[in-house]
């Protein structure tokens, strides 16, 4: 029997250990304290403390309950393991067209392969390697292929997570996604004017304010702010800030308004006419060939940009929970695998129409079920957390954390998770606890969640593993995080 099949058996004992009333089991004395004086009912937390196969803590175990961005170790320990520290998102131009005169006789494909780093930088790059090869005119179209993702454009039609479908934690991904869709804004004003300065500039594409100046603290701004918007008139997008804005202030702020094919398709065009280019045609989007259909012959490579390695984008994921990088790393377990040459290629088409976020959860399970840890009680969304359908249970984020320790890259793994009162989402959390720098812990946090998981160094200086999950509304204004809080000073201390 694997030792983390008698884990998991050891932890369905503790937890019939904790109903018969016995002490050792239950929640630390402190912890149970502050939950009561924050009306935050036991049945609403599922916490396991682990030194070693010693089981310290363990109340509810088996609880599926909503992670919030703890949900984020599933996605990223799988794809660490199942892709390889190589790993690497890419993007590229490829053409069949020949170039003749300095015109590219045809279409120029924009390939989207999960780039991770895609930014205005290496489109400006790849841009300029077409010019250093003589091509200063397009006769055909620029089309951008998305198709790497079933759907392939997973955005559509979602309706908005929260009241904040602008902010840059509720982008959603596509193969093809450049800037993380972002746009950031300026905004400075004086006397009775407002001045907006909007980064990246792009074709056809402006800003205007229709904010009210108000003589509210500049410290404040936030408070008048109102969801943006943009209008369009023939080929022309207006953006549109709305709300109120502070009188002599100066502030900016990155938003999430404009449709990801008309973002990316004027910011190529703007970039390719700022470094002589010209288009024929027009940027459109690929089209899936019909079934059936004979293959295509693979185009020739012009340009390409390579992400990072996976390692260094996990890194950023789990220290910042960026939602979005979790999103397309879940997304790469669906259509990517590794490639020795190249760090990644596609996965061969599912013959039976699978869409990329069902193959994503197929290659999750099959993660768990290789390490036995039970995948009842689980429920695969985004693979970031943000999702109120997400669930998991705090045995089976206590089993990820230890295959995290075994795995080959559990460097890499321990190297992308936030360091109390050092870094990340951590950095402000645990100052004043023997916790501060010896713990490792990814944090999670949705209206009525807050969760943390990770590894807690104890007085001995040896590694306890550490989850705890609360869903009830009491957890708001920081009386959660204070319980959670409490619990990893424990661990530290004992």
């Amino acid at each position: 029997m694997s030792s983390s099949t008698k884990l998991l058996r050891r932890l369905v004992a503790a937890t019939l250990i904790a109903a018969g009333g016995v002490a050792n089991a239950t929640l630390p004395e402190p912890v149970a304290q502050l939950m009561q004086s924050s009306r935050i009912p036991q049945e609403a937390a599922g916490v396991i403390v682990l030194r070693g196969d010693t089981v310290l803590v363990s109340h509810n175990p088996q609880l599926s309950m909503q992670p919030a961005s703890t949900m984020k170790l599933f996605t990223t320990l799988a794809a660490l393991e199942q892709l390889g520290p190589a790993f690497r998102g890419r993007t590229e131009f490829r053409s069949n067209a020949e170039v003749i005169n300095g015109v590219l006789q045809g279409d120029l494909i924009l390939l989207g392969g999960a780039d991770t780093d895609l930014n205005e930088d290496a489109l400006t790059h790849m841009l300029q390697a077409l010019r250093n090869q003589g091509i200063r005119k397009i006769k055909g179209d620029i089309v951008v292929d998305r198709l790497l993702f079933a759907p392939s454009r997973p955005e559509v039609g979602q309706p908005p997570f929260d009241e904040y479908p602008w902010a840059y934690y509720n982008v959603i991904p596509n193969a093809a996604l450049i800037n993380t869709n972002l746009l950031k804004v300026e905004m400075r004003s004086s006397g009775d004017k407002v001045a907006l300065v909007m980064m990246p500039e792009m074709e056809k594409v402006t800003i205007r304010s229709e904010m009210k100046l108000t003589d509210a603290a500049c410290a404040t701004w936030e408070n008048g702010w109102r969801t943006p918007d943009f209008t369009r008139k023939g080929e022309q997008i207006d953006v549109v800030l709305h709300g109120a804005f502070p009188k002599n202030c100066s502030k900016s702020i990155s938003i999430n308004v404009l449709d990801s094919q008309d973002y990316l398709s004027r910011l190529l065009l703007a970039k390719w006419r700022e470094l002589g280019g010209s288009l024929s045609g027009a940027v459109r989007e690929a089209v899936a060939a019909e079934p059936g259909a004979a293959a295509a012959p693979v185009p020739r490579l012009l340009a390409e940009h390579v992400s990072r390695s996976l390692p260094e984008v996990l890194r950023d994921t789990n220290k910042q929970s960026d939602n979005t990088l979790a999103r397309t790393i879940f997304l790469s377990l669906g259509s990517l695998e590794a490639d020795p040459m190249l760090g990644s290629k596609p996965l061969p088409a599912d013959p039976g129409g699978a869409s990329t976020p069902m193959r994503a959860e197929t290659a999750i399970r099959a993660w768990l079920q290789q390490h036995n840890i039970d995948g009842n009680g689980l429920v695969l969304d985004n693979g970031s957390g943000l999702s109120r359908s997400e669930r998991a249970t705090p045995a089976q984020l206590a089993g990820v954390l230890q295959a995290g320790l075994k795995s080959l890259w559990m460097p890499e793994f321990l190297a992308s998770l936030p360091i109390a009162a050092t870094d990340g989402t951590m950095r402000r959390r645990l100052k004043e606890s023997p916790a501060a720098q010896r713990a490792r812990l990814k944090t999670g946090s949705l209206t009525g969640v807050i969760a943390i998981a990770g590894y807690v160094m104890d007085t001995n200086r040896q590694p306890c593993i550490v989850v705890a999950i609360l869903n009830d509304e009491h957890v708001a204004n920081g009386a959660g995080r204070a319980v959670l809080d409490e619990l990893v000073d424990w661990v530290a201390r004992n």
